[in-house]
């Protein structure tokens, strides 16, 4: 049963890498989609993924009570996707509070708020503090809320695997950072598919709060290690001792394309991974797809010869 043909949906953040995937599993069950960004023009890309009049644009910042209350008039659900490593208290907290509570006054049926596996109210880190405060506060507005943790997420557009493939394919040496951090990384596809399954079901996973993750669990040296082979490049990496990739953090972190911040670096004292007891994407049936299937389709970029350059062997 298709429960989203016709419905008004308004998608926060859809704008970005990971709304442009949810928005187009949203418009293939035939919602109708409000999409906000930080300008109306920033989301034209969405525009040719509907039909004719399907997607609207307009500008909003979740900062903002009365910009969000107009994004939300109307709505039949909303899906709030806007985060950020800037202004994180006032964008991951007080931001999550005012969607969840304008959802909650403009009476949405439903409510799908994105935060991270690593949100934790005694986090070391701004990052994780700043997502637990913000699931508190939405659970507060509106309880039926499904709140999603997604692990770091991959695809085409990412900038987390494209950045250490970048990384790989210019330099000999390569060094990392939190070479024994966990991670499970998530296909961008199969979290807007766990999206849109939410909200054409709610009543299963309301008031959840489930974890998304891949098939694959690897340290941060093994994940450059699979990039490296995937790309068939061959860098000597090398490991970043604690105490040298924190002075780097501290001294050079506020520094604009630093190669780390200091809340970045605390965030690598935790693993990334599942709970098995909240694994989203098996309590919805959702096959994980594994980063050997999807990464290939986009790695050719960073291959001696493109497409044409093969793979280092085995």
């Amino acid at each position: 049963m298709n429960n989203l043909d016709g419905k008004l949906i308004t998608v926060l953040g859809g704008s970005g890498f990971l709304g442009r995937y949810v928005c187009q599993a949203l418009l293939n069950a035939g919602a109708r989609l409000r999409v906000t960004g930080q300008s109306a023009a920033s989301g034209m890309h969405i525009k040719p993924l509907g039909n004719l009049g399907q997607v609207q644009l307009m500008a909003a910042d979740v900062r903002k009570p009365a910009s969000v209350a107009r994004a939300v008039e109307g709505a039949d659900m909303v899906v709030n996707l806007v985060g950020s490593f800037a202004d994180m208290e006032a964008i991951q907290h007080i931001g999550a509070r005012n969607v969840a509570e304008a959802a909650k006054k403009a009476k949405c049926a439903a409510l799908v708020h994105i935060s991270a596996i690593g949100s934790d109210a005694d986090s070391t880190a701004r990052y994780g503090r700043s997502k637990a405060a913000g699931e508190a506060a939405v659970k507060k507005a509106f309880a039926d809320a499904i709140i999603f943790r997604p692990s770091i997420i991959f695809g085409r557009e990412d900038e987390f695997i494209n950045r250490f493939a970048g990384l790989i394919r210019m330099l000999p040496v390569v060094p990392i950072i939190g070479s024994d951090t966990k991670f499970q990384p998530v296909f961008v596809g199969d979290v807007a598919r766990a999206v849109a399954a939410a909200l054409n079901n709610p009543a299963p996973y309301a008031g959840q709060v489930l974890d998304l993750g891949g098939p694959e669990i690897f340290t941060m040296r093994g994940l450059n290690e699979w990039i490296a082979k995937a790309i068939g490049r061959s860098p000597l990496f090398i490991d970043v001792p604690d105490f040298a990739a924190q002075a780097m953090a501290v001294g050079t972190g506020w520094l604009p394309g630093a190669p780390i911040t200091a809340d970045q670096f605390k965030m690598l004292a935790y693993d990334n991974v599942v709970d098995e007891k909240r694994d989203g994407l098996a309590v919805m049936g959702i096959a994980p797809t594994s980063l050997d299937t999807a990464a290939h389709d986009w790695l050719d970029i960073y291959r001696k010869h493109g497409r044409f350059g093969g793979q280092a062997a085995a």
